[in-house]
């Protein structure tokens, strides 16, 4: 079906592509056919998101790099986390001519290359195509407009400022300065507005059967979450602060999000798997049928993206789970796995203490112990998958743009804001309950959640550590920092924690410094752990081998951002030099780059 879907994509965008500017006629006579013919137009709009997957865009540069070293993420890798231009792009030192993106066809490119496909589409669906809400054609007209939004979220969420083109390229275009990204915020704002009008809730429709195709739930969902984005603070060419423009004032952002994110939890369309785990076994089976929790995945055909690649369990060679010996670039800060209750379902499934190490002659691999300051995410597991990796580069996996729990806690957030926290019990509730067993609710659930109704800032904390707990390794955290005007203290916040954890003071004075491990006999293949909870010392029996568990290096915890540069003066990435040079001198850079 994906491969289907690119190929589709491809022929149609290179009949577009034959359409040059200086060509009108031509390209009038072709459009008119492709966006009068909805099986043509369903192949431009795929085409869409061809450069999603491209070498360096959102397949290796993007989803690996932006979002990375928060309070709960940060880089497993490397000899030294300090140097180097691929260090640089997440420890808060990028450059504008790093070597890692300042190339002609990187993200920034790709990502503008997506803009234009989706605004030939737009300007061909509303001229030939009549597309009205329950149609076809109105629904790929809200999906061109939904991804014409999903990249300019990404380009703002990444750059700040950046140019904004919502008409076809033209001679006179080619030249543009940055906008304001207060104008682009207002601007999906309204287009997000109009696709809601125009594609079906998931599963009304057969083309909203499957997550990746856009659908209503994530349109609402997702303009939602563009309102809290503008309606935040961020970094600005005069500071940090609020959007001066009256139309993004905090209470309007606040109230658009809260509207939205009623309507896809009232609709009953969407909702939370029934188990934390149950929700990332099924994206790793890839199954994409929607109406589940996934909202939208970018779609990445079987030989592209770097998902397991990049977040996954790390296999050391190729094994019985994979053809792949990857994994493991991307981890959980390892005081996070601590931050967790012992009962939270969520801890084993997002912190994972082993690897599997070298294949044996027949291949096959066991679980290996890793060091403290060394941990896996586990959402995506090549072991979880029900097909065998064979590539040597991609792995195939969608990536999870955005689920049911976010539009939870988007909505807990709003209805703290505006009408108090008791307003945002109802959506913390439902998380908090799939995150913890029945036995558990009397203490993690009503007794939490009466707690955090003690004011208004108690129940922002807590939703701020639940979006810690529930999120960790989806490259969300970073903006959410930013937009509550706390990166900079919750990254020194985690360096003292680490420190901590490391010397074993403070709140981590009961963490165990050895643990106990032996292989299944069941599987003969699988950790048995015991010492990763507080307080357990001791082997529990004399088949367990034993494992130092205090090695830290702190170069690691110094590096989460570079030492000596303030992260709240670098939320963005600078746009890169090659593209500087090429804009006959409209683009320059802010923030002291």
């Amino acid at each position: 079906m994906k491969r289907i879907f690119y190929l589709m994509g491809v022929v149609v965008m290179g009949m577009l592509a034959s359409c040059e500017v200086d060509a009108p006629a031509q390209s009038t006579l072709d459009e008119s056919v492709i966006f009068s013919t909805p099986g043509l137009t369903m192949g431009a709009v795929d085409g869409i998101k061809i450069p999603f997957g491209q070498t360096n865009s959102y397949r290796g540069r993007f989803i690996p790099w932006y979002g990375m070293n928060t309070d709960v993420e940060w880089h497993n890798n490397g000899q030294s986390y300090t140097t180097g231009d691929q260090y640089d792009l997440i420890n808060y030192d990028a450059k504008p001519g790093n070597s890692q993106m300042n190339t002609e066809n990187n993200a920034w490119a790709q990502m503008y290359a997506s803009i234009e496909r989706a605004n030939i589409v737009i300007r061909g669906i509303r001229e030939y195509g009549d597309p009205m809400p329950g149609t076809e054609m109105g629904q790929h007209l809200g999906e061109a407009l939904t991804l014409r939004a999903i990249v300019y979220a990404d380009l703002t969420k990444a750059w700040g400022d950046v140019p904004a083109r919502f008409e076809p390229i033209t001679s006179e275009t080619l030249y543009i300065p940055k906008s304001s990204r207060d104008v682009i915020y207002k601007q999906l704002l309204m287009d997000l507005e109009e696709a809601a009008e125009l594609v079906a809730w998931p599963n009304q429709s057969s083309l909203t059967s499957t997550v990746e195709r856009v659908n209503k739930a994530f349109v609402k969902g997702l303009r939602a979450k563009i309102a809290l984005i503008a309606g935040g603070y961020q970094q600005y060419p005069d500071g940090i602060r609020l959007s001066n423009d009256p139309e993004l004032s905090r209470n309007a952002m606040y109230t658009i999000a809260l509207q939205e994110c009623r309507d896809v939890i009232q609709s009953g369309t969407a909702r939370l798997e029934t188990t934390f785990e149950d929700f990332w076994r099924k994206v790793c089976q890839e199954n994409i049928s929607a109406g589940g929790e996934s909202l939208w995945e970018l779609p990445f055909a079987s030989g592209r993206g770097r998902v397991a690649f990049t977040f996954g369990v790390r296999h050391r060679s190729v094994d019985q789970h994979t053809g792949q010996a990857r994994g493991g670039t991307m981890g959980p800060v390892p005081s996070l796995f601590y931050d967790y209750s012992e009962a939270d379902q969520r801890r084993d499934v997002t912190c994972v203490p082993y690897e599997y190490g070298q294949a044996n002659t027949d291949g096959f691999a066991q679980q290996q112990l890793l060091s403290l300051d060394l941990w896996n995410f586990g959402k995506y597991r090549y072991e979880w998958m029900t097909r065998y990796v064979t590539s040597s580069n991609d792995d195939g996996l969608n990536w999870v743009y955005m689920r049911y729990a976010e539009v939870l806690l988007m909505a807990a957030e709003a209805a703290n804001e505006l009408n108090g926290p008791g307003a945002a019990v109802p959506y913390l509730r439902e998380l908090r309950e799939r995150a913890f067993d029945p036995a558990d609710h009397a203490e993690q659930v009503d007794a939490y959640l009466s707690a955090a109704q003690a004011s208004e800032a108690a129940m922002f904390n807590a939703i701020v550590e639940e979006h810690k707990l529930e999120f960790a390794g989806e490259m969300v955290r970073k903006q959410a920092l930013i937009r509550w005007n706390m990166l900079g203290d919750k990254l020194d916040e985690t360096k003292t924690e680490l420190n901590d954890l490391a010397s074993r003071a403070g709140d981590y004075a009961t963490v165990p410094t050895t643990l106990y491990w032996r292989i299944s006999e069941e599987d003969n293949e699988s950790l048995e752990v015991f010492g990763l909870n507080r307080g357990e010392e001791g082997a529990p029996g004399p088949e367990y081998s034993a494992q130092a568990w205090d090695v830290f290096n702190a170069e690691k915890i110094d590096a989460l951002y570079k030492p000596g540069v303030d992260p709240d003066a670098r939320q963005f990435w600078p746009i890169w030099q090659v593209f500087i040079d090429g804009s006959n001198g409209q683009l320059v850079n802010d923030y002291g780059y």
